[in-house]
């Protein structure tokens, strides 16, 4: 604000302002309410503007590709024709890069592409720059879908093999507890007939014998007499 006030006071110009609202709200209302100064704003509408003013300004040249004409391929091609003339390179790719953004909402790539050389636009500093941004926003864009699909199929890649491992180790602990636990009541119902009542830090000794060592157990028992047997068995097996 301080800025427009000055300029209007230093120089005697009048400076407008536009402002573009892209949705229905209340916000310009309260603006009004809260500030005393008052704001006039010119609409410009290109399509109604007579191209012979932007053609003969460089600056203006793609908002003249979007102006009033009865013919859009001759008015295009004036603008192409105007860019053709301009001896500096640096202008002429950065207001082919613009053209061909604007010229955009109106013709079709083709007949752009065919009167606007792509190589001046590639020297363009602005095309260089909305390049780089889309290139960074694709890599950006690919590299989030990348990790929310691999996230994705690493979950449930991870869900299967996991509900199939813990099956499948279940399924064999199972299989290996239950086995146990058929050979443990067998040792222990041979061994109390062989040598009677098994003291209970022996029968913790027996628990916690693997399947194969209560197999041996099993056979071993045969030549048992007296509980020292089944002791010094032990002993041998776990010192």
């Amino acid at each position: 604000m301080d800025i427009i006030i000055a300029k209007q006071y230093n120089f005697s110009i009048n400076i407008y302002q536009n402002l573009t609202s892209l949705a229905y709200d209340n916000t310009c209302k309260y603006l009004a309410e809260k500030f005393p100064a008052a704001f006039v704003y010119r609409v410009i509408r290109i399509w109604e503007q007579d191209p012979e003013l932007l053609l003969s300004v460089p600056g203006l040249l793609p908002l003249a590709t979007l102006s009033q004409t009865n013919s859009p391929r001759t008015l295009l091609e004036q603008v192409a024709n105007r860019i053709a003339t301009m001896e500096e390179p640096n202008q002429q790719a950065d207001l082919v890069a613009c053209i061909q953004v604007l010229a955009g909402l109106r013709f079709e790539k083709n007949l752009i592409r065919q009167l606007f050389r792509k190589e001046s636009m590639r020297e363009s500093v602005i095309y260089q720059e909305i390049r780089e941004e889309a290139i960074e926003e694709g890599l950006k864009e690919g590299r989030q879908q990348g990790l929310q699909q691999g996230l994705q199929q690493g979950l449930q890649q991870g869900l299967q093999q996991g509900l199939q491992q813990g099956l499948q180790s279940g399924l064999q602990s199972g299989l290996e507890e239950g086995k146990k636990n058929e050979a443990l009541s067998f040792v222990t119902r041979q061994l109390t007939r062989r040598i009677g009542s098994i003291p209970a830090e022996i029968q913790e000794q027996i628990q916690v014998l693997s399947v194969q060592e209560l197999e041996d157990l099993g056979e071993a028992l045969l030549d048992f007499a007296e509980a020292s047997d089944l002791v010094n068995w032990l002993n041998q097996r776990h010192p």
